[in-house]
C-alpha cells in the first residue's frame, strides 16, 4: 500500500509532512476484492472516531479530521447512506462529522511515511494509537486480512 496526501502546496516538491496519510486509491483498491462498503465498515468501525471535529483524541487539526475522499458520485452516494444508516440506527452517542469531499489529487508521501507502523513499532505514537487499531481490526475483521506466509 502507498500513503501519501490529497492537499497542500506541492510546488516546491512536496510537503515534508504529510498531513492526511491515506493509501491511493488508484494503486491499492481493488473493487474486485473489496467493496465501497466494506471499507466504510473498517473505516467507522476501527479507524477513527468520526464525531470528533478536527481531532482525534489528544491530536488536534485540520488534519486530524475524519473525511472521506471519494472518486465519484456513486461513491460519495454510498458514503452519505452509510452515514445515514449509523446515524439513524444511533451507533455513535455523538453526530458523525465525517466530511465528504472530493478526491481532486493523490500525492505521494515520502518514503519514510510508508510503512512506517511496521518499521517503528515502538515509536510512542505507534504503539499507543496504531497498534491498538491494528489489534481491533484483527479481532473484528480477521477476514479482511491477508494471511501471512512466514
Amino acid at each position: 500500500m502507498v500513503f501519501g496526501f490529497n492537499f497542500g502546496d506541492v510546488s516546491d516538491g512536496g510537503l515534508k509532512v504529510a498531513p492526511d496519510t491515506l493509501p491511493d486509491p488508484e494503486k491499492d483498491i481493488d473493487p474486485a476484492r473489496i467493496s465501497c462498503g466494506q471499507i466504510l465498515k473498517l473505516f467507522f468501525a476501527v479507524a477513527h472516531d468520526p464525531t470528533q471535529l478536527n481531532r482525534q483524541g489528544n491530536d488536534v487539526g485540520m488534519q486530524y479530521r475524519s473525511a472521506i475522499f471519494h472518486v465519484d458520485e456513486v461513491q460519495r452516494e454510498v458514503a452519505a447512506a452509510y452515514i445515514g444508516q449509523l446515524e439513524k440506527a444511533g451507533v455513535f452517542s455523538a453526530p458523525i462529522v465525517t466530511e465528504l469531499a472530493p478526491l481532486d489529487a493523490f500525492y505521494e508521501g515520502e518514503d519514510y511515511h510508508q510503512d512506517y507502523a511496521a518499521l517503528n513499532p515502538t515509536q510512542p505514537y505507534i504503539a499507543c494509537t496504531s497498534l491498538p487499531k491494528m489489534d481491533k481490526l484483527r479481532r473484528y475483521f480477521p477476514d479482511r486480512l491477508k494471511r501471512s506466509v512466514t
